[in-house]
């Protein structure tokens, strides 16, 4: 009689293991299947958030100071919002892609400044030029959590009406910039005609 239970115990204890590669196997399939540029943000047609920052100190454009982040500066044109630091690696790589896109006047391009010592994000700025006409510093992350920022580089894409209307998550990288970024910008910019 101890030999019909024996089999029947053996796969009663199989199961928790039986379970568990399961769950691995579905997690390890959602990680790999995901493309983390398209995480949802919840943030996605609502109000950019109401966060104000200081300028980056020391930092000019045209003789002028460039100004830290007003939410005010939202309403009545199209932004592209990044968060960026001297010390993201991907951040040096994208930062081409927006000087060439500052060339673009229907837009504005702000940049939240990360966890950065300001003379790393002046030096910076000084070595791949400043396309930003508006730099914020965000020093503690405060800024970042209220932006729903997973980490940097992210990329905002903000309306008119000063609500979010795109998010990418990670670098801008010649693959997505024209065939993304751009894509949602232009939709911004009609949406808002």
């Amino acid at each position: 009689m101890s030999e019909t239970i024996a089999p029947k115990r053996r796969w009663i204890m199989a199961l928790p293991l039986l379970g568990f590669a399961v769950m691995a196997a579905l997690f390890w399939f959602r990680l790999g299947a995901g493309d983390p540029a398209k995480i949802p943000s919840a943030l996605i047609g609502r109000p950019a958030p109401a966060t104000a920052l200081p300028a980056l100190e020391g930092l000019s454009g045209n003789g002028a100071p460039i100004p830290g982040l007003d939410p005010a500066a939202f309403k009545g044109r199209v932004s592209v919002v990044n968060v960026w630091a001297s010390w993201c690696v991907p951040c040096h790589e994208e930062a081409p892609l927006f000087t060439t896109l500052a060339q673009d006047k229907r837009i504005q391009i702000v940049g939240i400044n990360y966890k950065d010592s300001p003379d790393n994000a002046r030096r910076f700025l000084g070595r791949y030029g400043n396309p930003f006409s508006i730099v914020g510093v965000d020093g503690n992350g405060r800024a970042a959590i209220e932006w729903g920022v997973y980490g940097v580089p992210e990329t905002f894409i903000v309306g008119r009406d000063g609500n979010i209307s795109y998010k990418l998550v990670g670098g801008v990288t010649p693959e997505n910039f024209d065939r993304v970024l751009k894509v949602e910008i232009e939709k911004a910019l009609k949406a808002g005609s």
